[in-house]
């Protein structure tokens, strides 16, 4: 075979290739669009005014809103955002700055396997742990099970973002005397500062639409949930129990519970990847 012959085969290919990737990039976009715009036309319909500020109406009775699971999510979710960001962040700190290789190794092994654990056996924990203890459901108990989640991710994410800060930055703050501790709260965290907020917004992103374990946890409730020792509604849960239920009402709030939701998460997606772009950017001038 001669060179020309050569060129040829490797263009056919690389064209194969292409036109391989380019279809699949195709089929990926087109199913979720297709599931965009299928919520767009199912749930964005269904709001109104009451979906935001009424609470469920009585089984038999159309209309009412989804105020409570609103408020319920919510409360869930800074609960969560409360245990799982600190307790992820010191410890992503702890192993990209101070962890010795062998212990660095079995906790970043630990997060791992507890980042691939089924939700719903994280709900189960906390059931045990919480409400099989207290007999009653609660708020707090739903907030812990997402929190325990949000951990594993918070702790390698902010591993990450540290290690790609320049070890200049580090050498430069311990050569003029600065304690490590002090460096590492005035230079490397600074300087990393909006990785570690992209990944906790993309880690919340993660787990707003968790289902399983707030059944076992918070469970629902159709009124206002006082305190954070009684059950709450949540939208996750709320979109469950009105999708199997046999009102058409219910299924069209579950639809717009859904849309809700999806924009929600499709938000925080968006502000982190911007967040992430612009500091890649500025770091880049």
């Amino acid at each position: 075979m001669t060179e020309a012959d050569r060129l040829k085969v490797r263009r056919l290919i690389n064209g194969v290739m292409l036109t391989s990737t380019g279809v699949c990039t195709v089929l990926i976009a087109s199913v979720l669009l297709f599931i965009l715009g299928y919520l767009l036309v199912k749930g964005a319909r269904n709001l109104n005014v009451a979906f935001f500020t009424e609470l469920p109406k009585p089984v038999g009775e159309a209309g009412g809103g989804l105020a409570n699971a609103i408020v319920g999510s919510a409360k869930i979710l800074a609960i969560a955002t409360l245990i799982g960001v600190p307790v992820g962040f010191l410890g992503g700190v702890y192993l990209a700055e101070y962890g010795s290789r062998g212990f660095a190794f079995a906790v970043r092994y630990v997060t791992d396997l507890l980042n691939g654990v089924p939700s719903i056996v994280i709900g189960i924990f906390a059931y045990t742990l919480i409400v099989a203890k207290v007999k009653h459901f609660s708020t707090l108990a739903g907030g812990l099970a997402i929190g325990l989640m949000m951990i594993p991710i918070a702790v390698r994410s902010t591993e990450e973002f540290l290690r790609n800060v320049p070890n200049g930055l580090r050498e430069g703050a311990l050569a003029l005397g600065t304690p490590k501790w002090r460096a590492l709260a005035t230079v490397v965290i600074p300087a990393a500062k909006d990785g570690i907020i992209t990944g906790i917004m993309l880690n919340l992103a993660r787990v707003a639409g968790e289902t399983a374990p707030l059944l076992f946890t918070s469970f629902s409730n159709r009124y206002w949930s006082p305190g954070l020792q009684h059950e709450t509604a949540s939208l996750p849960v709320m979109i469950y129990t009105y999708a199997l239920a046999p009102y058409d009402d219910w299924h069209r709030q579950a639809w717009a519970a859904g849309f809700v939701l999806l924009m929600f998460i499709l938000l925080i997606n968006v502000s982190a990847r911007t967040l992430l772009a612009r500091s890649r950017h500025g770091g880049g001038r």
